[in-house]
């Protein structure tokens, strides 16, 4: 009887113990995306969402952050104050080869690519009381070219450099976060902005469904040929407008842009980013319901635009479902 209230005892123990040890082993991960009414943080949570559904299986319990961005998602995950981030191809790439805001830091060589996730264009909002039909039209205009600390800022600049004008001389440029300026252009503040998005884009369909008349202007030309040229990681895009019927176009937008990808640290442990690359990929049709730029998306375009090192965790699913 003694023996059998011992074990009970015993065994009581043991599954406290073993229970306190499976909390103990729950990991919790950060998710930097960008503004909350971008494609970014959408995403994120979706991840999140898939990952958490077997929080029990992989011990592991994911949050999403809205912030400023790529380059301050690139920047918290390499500090470790993320552990996954969203950052626009571009930026990843210039990180890695230590370009841009990196310059002084020189390479980022922790940083790691998981998988991209669709493609963003340099979509240009005008006013049409502005006169403005191209990027070229705006010299003396309010422009805002985005927060710094966010990936479209630098596309702007870029964009805007290669047809000659100066952000700085040519310009009213002002530097707020996106989600912001569709507001501000329907009040009359500034006569255009910026903003490196998938589309349909929330903001955009608000920018052009005002009293203020809106058009998409293109961001095309000469100056724009020879900047995706330049640099390996920009290619043409087209806006369909069908997608804004509030836009005063009568055909769809000529531009460039880059692809949105999901970045992480060497220093996350592989079992972490191999869960999170599994769950999107075998849930792979669920995912592409989230956003209509997810529409034609494949599972081999999630492998294009990768300019960091693959991390090993997500290596080790892409060689086990064949993709690599």
């Amino acid at each position: 009887m003694k023996k059998g209230i011992f074990f009970g005892i015993a065994l009581t123990a043991a599954m406290l113990m073993g229970l306190g040890t499976a909390q103990a082993k729950t990991q919790f991960v950060t998710i930097g995306t960008g503004g909350i009414t971008g494609v970014y943080y959408p995403t994120g949570g979706a991840i999140a969402k898939m990952v958490n559904k077997k929080k029990k299986e992989y011990g592991i319990r994911a949050t999403v952050e809205s912030t400023g961005g790529s380059v301050f998602n690139i920047n918290a995950v390499m500090n470790g104050d993320l552990e996954f981030g969203i950052a626009q191809s571009d930026r990843q790439y210039q990180a890695v080869k230590g370009m841009a805001e990196w310059k002084d830091k020189g390479p980022q060589k922790d940083l790691r690519a998981v998988f991209s996730i669709h493609p963003e264009s340099v979509t240009l909002v005008a006013a049409v009381d502005a006169g403005i039909n191209k990027i070229q039209d705006l010299k003396g205009k309010k422009v805002n070219i985005g927060n710094p600390g966010s990936g479209q800022r630098q596309n702007a600049i870029d964009a805007l450099e290669a047809v000659g004008i100066n952000f700085e001389k040519d310009l009213q440029a002002e530097s707020i976060k996106a989600s912001e300026a569709a507001s501000l252009l329907q009040d009359g503040r500034i006569d255009a902005f910026f903003y490196t998005v998938g589309h349909p884009s929330g903001s955009i369909k608000e920018a052009t469904s005002g009293a203020r008349k809106v058009r998409l202007a293109s961001v095309a030309g000469p100056g724009i040929d020879a900047l995706l040229a330049k640099y390996p990681y920009y290619a043409k895009a087209t806006i369909p407008v069908s997608m804004y019927p509030g836009a005063q176009n009568d055909k769809d937008v000529d531009t460039f842009g880059v692809k949105a990808t999901l970045i992480t640290s060497a220093k996350v442990p592989d079992e972490i980013v191999y869960a999170i690359t599994k769950e999107v990929f075998d849930n792979f049709d669920e995912f592409k319901k989230l956003h209509p730029a997810y529409s034609t998306l494949t599972k081999k375009q999630m492998l294009e635009g990768l300019s960091a090192p693959i991390h090993p965790g997500a290596m080790k699913y892409y060689k086990e479902a064949g993709l690599m």
